[in-house]
């Protein structure tokens, strides 16, 4: 009989999990000892740096991505990266080390106390199983939830003493994950939209975590109908530089009610229905203007305020109502325009730089993406075309992007990636630079530096607020803690030295780091000029 070592090791490589992301602790040691050629181990230098390069993964290659924690305190480092894969609908399986079963009862150094409730409820399940025996069990069930729509993370604490168990073989077990819409529900779909006059197509990031854009584009093209991002999208929804991309909602009900005031029918694709980070009345749900919602996510389906909900795979679903229509007889709205760059100057505006990076970034390059107070510049300048050539967390929790750009870049071998990130969010997972310098990937950082949280500044502004603690970090050698971490760092403070950066930056086949000095936000000078 195999050890349940031998049958965890076994279903990693049925299952293809054979990148295994950790930072090792006493605990797993037993786990991770004589370790097999066949399967890789990527060490992280921070348990949350950990879980995100396992999240980078497993959303950009499109499968479960296995994540192996200490015991107890290493498990609450990676708490807020969890939280992130769980709003991110990551598929992880994540394994934790935990005391000796026979030490349990008496609060053993190292024993997690109710393991499998501690990462509750930002895993899909979790679990420390009854015996040693049912641990191999356990993970496979962790896969098959995880992979299940809407993926997620699943947990499984597993004590020191289990993995040298004899246990049963695991049998093969296949699950095909997919459910497919109702053909009636779809109908009716089909004719609302066919007798909309001025309809309209809201898109959220299960569109491409599904692969199902070019469907999406179908859609559209035959409604011609204009196509919104949703709020806090994590992943590219629409090709922004598409006639019929209208824009990126933003997370305020007034505001997602503006822009989408004058339609007579909404269809919301792969998106909850919304996600709003502020109070406010949205006149979009007194039932005036019918409102449908495709989705995979039925916990998202049952918190839609209105409308009618149709469960199913976006990628059986879109073809399908495609196929019902008529040809297009509406006209196509009209384009909507880009507004042009911020002109250069020293410090540089954020918007400005953006553009120059949009002109640098090699065709096919992945962006990551976490320098929040710069986004509306982001959507500005560097529109993203590409499927699978976005992310960024859906959470708002900091310290995402950084490790998941390192995730993404082992992911998919031979494309660069850039990971754009501000001086703030650096400062959460910087240590990620040194599994991107140990295993020489081509990733290309580049740091939005405004000496501060600049988010916050911005909402000081919005919410009227003045002279909030906390706000400025000043006084970092951003470069340095590069160099420190073996990643070569480049300072760049002029506007004429920009493009000159960038092209060193792409061209060089291991990871660097670009630290851009940027000005700062209109709040800090608004602060400034009332002292």
């Amino acid at each position: 009989m195999p050890t349940v070592r031998q049958a965890v090791v076994e279903l990693l490589r049925e299952t293809g999990m054979t990148t295994v992301f950790g930072n090792p602790g006493s605990t797993e040691l037993p786990f991770l000892g004589d370790w097999p050629n066949d399967l890789r181990y990527v060490l992280g230098l921070q348990e949350a740096s950990v879980v995100a390069m396992a999240d980078g993964y497993a959303r950009a290659s499109g499968r479960a991505a296995f994540c192996n924690l200490h015991s107890a305190a290493g498990v609450g480092h990676a708490l807020g990266n969890i939280f992130t894969a769980h709003r991110n609908n990551a598929p992880l399986v994540i394994t934790a080390g935990q005391q000796a079963r026979s030490l349990l009862a008496n609060q053993p150094f190292l024993g997690a106390t109710e393991a499998a409730n501690f990462p509750k409820p930002y895993v899909k399940w979790s679990a420390e199983p009854a015996r040693a025996e049912d641990v191999p069990a356990a993970i496979a069930q962790a896969y098959r939830i995880a992979m299940t729509r809407p993926r997620g993370p699943c947990f499984v604490s597993v004590p020191v003493d289990d993995w040298a168990v004899a246990c049963a073989a695991l049998p093969h077990r296949g699950l095909s994950a997919d459910t497919a819409p109702d053909p009636v529900a779809l109908e009716l779909l089909a004719k609302a939209l066919e007798g909309a006059q001025r309809p309209v197509l809201v898109a959220g990031p299960e569109v491409d975590e599904e692969g199902a854009g070019p469907d999406l584009v179908a859609l559209a093209e035959k409604l011609r109908a204009p196509v919104w991002t949703s709020p806090f999208a994590s992943r590219l929804c629409f090709p922004e530089d598409h006639p019929l991309f209208a824009g990126h909602l933003v997370a305020a009900p007034e505001a997602v009610a503006r822009s989408l005031a004058g339609h007579d029918l909404m269809l919301v694709v792969g998106a909850p229905v919304f996600t709003f980070h502020v109070v406010g009345h949205c006149a979009l749900f007194d039932g005036s203007v019918p409102l449908w919602h495709l989705t995979t996510d039925g916990e998202a389906a049952a918190r839609a305020p209105a409308g009618e909900s149709i469960l199913g795979a976006l990628r059986f679903a879109l073809p399908a109502v495609t196929a019902l229509l008529p040809k297009p007889r509406r006209k196509a709205p009209p384009a909507r325009p880009r507004p042009a760059p911020p002109a250069a100057s020293d410090p540089m505006p954020g918007g400005f730089v953006l553009s120059r990076l949009a002109a640098a970034m090699p065709r096919g390059a992945i962006l990551v993406e976490e320098a929040p107070s710069h986004r509306p510049a982001m959507h500005a300048q560097l529109p993203m075309r590409d499927w699978g050539g976005f992310f960024t967390m859906a959470s708002g929790g900091l310290g995402y992007s950084l490790p998941a750009a390192v995730g993404i870049a082992l992911a998919k071998p031979g494309r660069r990636v850039v990971c754009l990130i501000g001086d703030g969010s650096l400062m959460y997972s910087v240590q990620a630079l040194w599994t991107a310098a140990q295993l020489g990937l081509p990733l290309t950082v580049i740091v939005l530096n405004n000496q501060g949280y600049g988010a916050m500044r911005a909402f000081s502004r919005v919410m009227g607020t003045r002279g909030a603690p906390g706000i400025d970090i000043g006084g970092l050698d951003v470069p340095a803690l590069a160099a420190g971490h073996g990643v070569p760092g480049e300072r760049v403070e002029r506007a004429a030295e920009l493009d000159a950066a960038l092209a060193r930056a792409f061209a060089a086949p291991g990871p660097v780091l670009l630290d851009v000095a940027v000005e700062l936000t209109a709040a800090k000078l608004y602060d400034e000029k009332k002292e």
